[in-house]
């Protein structure tokens, strides 16, 4: 499968919770933080949860 980069490019202080825990589950604690995960419909839709964010790049 394709992989995608993904990167934490703005703080969660002011986030909602429901986001919080979403950065939290991809494995995000600050600003700058990046992961590597397969292209699929649940990266998809953790991403989509926190579009202004993140950075989104294939890898």
């Amino acid at each position: 499968m394709e992989k995608v980069k993904i990167t934490l490019t703005k703080s969660l202080i002011a986030c909602k919770p429901n986001q919080k825990a979403t950065a939290a589950s991809l494995g995000f604690r600050k600003i700058g933080d990046s992961i590597t995960l397969e292209d699929n419909a649940s990266t998809a839709g953790k991403v989509k949860v926190l579009s202004h964010l993140v950075k989104v790049e294939k890898a």
